[in-house]
């Protein structure tokens, strides 16, 4: 991991130049001490920023070849003095991602960066009409503004997919992760993105508010609090809390315990897609039991050794889960105590905190917990019954169903606040070009046009 004594400095990055801001903060990494030195952008420097981008932007798309030139360059060069080993270290070190976890999050970017022409094909319809005519997909705006949050680095694929469709960009970071964003603008420009297409901005929250507000186009990604107030706009994509769900209507054999498991428990609990609920059918203290047993063998690890598998935090962070575990454990009952002997939060001999996972029981399928979600490796089982139907299962990211009730799974895709239906075992991540992780997000950022030539 990155030390205390490498203190990095990041500042706000506009069209083609960096700005040093004096308005500081310092990046706490999970060891202790301190990574990075964060210059902030303040209103009235977004405000200019925005204006800048706009006064540029013309919604034409870059070369498209330089989108894999940039993931290659993202992966393996150094940009700005910046080895991708150096790059790893300090997103492990800010976020508590494992090595192992960074490392495949910079395998997913580069494939998500080289599949955006399969992606587009696949969430777009037919263009063509005949000798004539024609629908051409354009932006439906100029200035997209992204709102990023630190859980993960895939999720900054979303403002590189904006500008491989034309518009210009302005990022805010996340608060624990500015370096993924810093590193992919600066692959970016390196391998022939125009300076004016893109902003990076370091801000407040109150800042990325005004970004998203003032932007043609934008997304937001965040807890409840973070992402309330733009549900109901058009303009904004949500990426919330994914609360993801499993029904368990079968007995539960070892392979379906090694499934539920990894779904939950894979990059540390981290992904908006892991699991977080399991109703099922069958006796609820035996389900938690054999997910608990099966959970606690997660060793306890630092982030930077190789057999590393779940987060870590740094003390702050730690105590507020801890606090947040305290008040959950109080209403329910606690599986994972009777198979893991520590707590959860573990301090462990680097100076970090390991976040094992945590495995409680609910007496009612629409008890309050469940649903939530915690940054690591969390899941609350409650009963179902055929009576339930899809309430408890509702509001869901991904839906997986491991059941033969035919009637409920086409319920279950008809329901508009279920994302997405997955079937059997089946990791709730699992997808390829075409498949919307949540609505068509390539028709959220362009809209049709048609275009009719005379004939000749």
């Amino acid at each position: 991991m990155a030390t205390a004594t490498a203190l990095i400095p990041i500042d706000p990055h506009i069209c083609g130049r960096t700005v040093t801001s004096s308005d500081r903060t310092r990046l706490p990494g999970v060891t202790g001490g301190d990574l990075a030195d964060i210059g902030n952008a303040p209103r009235l420097l977004a405000l200019a920023a925005l204006n800048d981008i706009r006064e540029h932007a013309d919604g034409r798309a870059p070369d498209a070849g330089l989108f894999p030139a940039a993931a290659r360059l993202f992966a393996s060069g150094t940009l700005e003095g910046e080895s991708p080993q150096d790059y790893a270290a300090r997103v492990s070190s800010a976020t508590g991602l494992t090595a192992a976890a960074v490392r495949l999050s910079v395998k997913d970017l580069v494939t998500e960066i080289e599949e955006l022409p399969r992606t587009t094909a696949a969430e777009l319809p037919p263009t063509g009409f005949g000798q004539g005519f024609e629908t051409h997909w354009v932006p439906r705006g100029r200035v997209f503004a992204a709102v990023m949050a630190s859980n993960h680095p895939v999720p900054n694929v979303s403002w590189v997919q904006a500008l491989f469709h034309g518009y210009s960009v302005l990022v805010k970071p996340g608060s624990r992760d500015p370096f993924t964003p810093r590193r992919l603008l600066s692959a970016l420009l390196a391998a022939g993105l125009p300076p004016t297409k893109a902003a990076f901005l370091p801000c407040s929250h109150r800042t990325g508010d005004f970004l998203l507000q003032e932007a043609d186009r934008s997304i937001i990604y965040g807890g409840d609090r973070a992402v309330a107030k733009w549900q109901h706009r058009d303009s904004v994509a949500v990426r919330g809390p994914g609360r993801t769900k499993a029904l368990l209507d079968q007995d539960l054999d070892d392979s379906t315990v090694r499934h539920l498991a990894l779904s939950a428990s894979f990059d540390g609990g981290t992904r908006c897609t892991n699991l977080s609920a399991v109703l099922t059918t069958r006796p609820v203290e035996q389900v938690a039991d054999r997910l608990a047993e099966h959970l606690s063998l997660l060793p306890s690890l630092t982030a930077t050794e190789e057999k590393a598998t779940l987060l870590v935090a740094d003390r702050s962070r730690a105590q507020r889960i801890r606090e947040q575990v305290a008040a959950l454990r109080f209403e329910l009952t606690d599986h994972s105590a009777r198979f893991d002997t520590g707590e959860t939060v573990v301090p462990l001999k680097d100076g970090s905190f390991l976040l094992r996972p945590l495995v409680l029981s609910a007496d009612r399928a629409d008890h309050p917990a469940v649903g939530t979600e915690l940054p690591f490796p969390f899941v609350v089982v409650a009963p179902w019954t055929a009576s339930d139907g899809l309430r408890p299962l509702r509001d869901s990211l991904v839906l997986n169903l491991l059941t033969n009730r035919t009637e409920l799974a086409e319920a279950a895709v008809r329901e508009p606040s279920v994302r997405k239906v997955t079937r059997g075992h089946v990791l709730p991540w699992t997808a390829v070009p075409g498949i919307p992780h949540d609505d068509n997000y390539t028709q959220f950022l362009l809209e049709p046009k048609g275009v009719v030539a005379a004939q000749q």
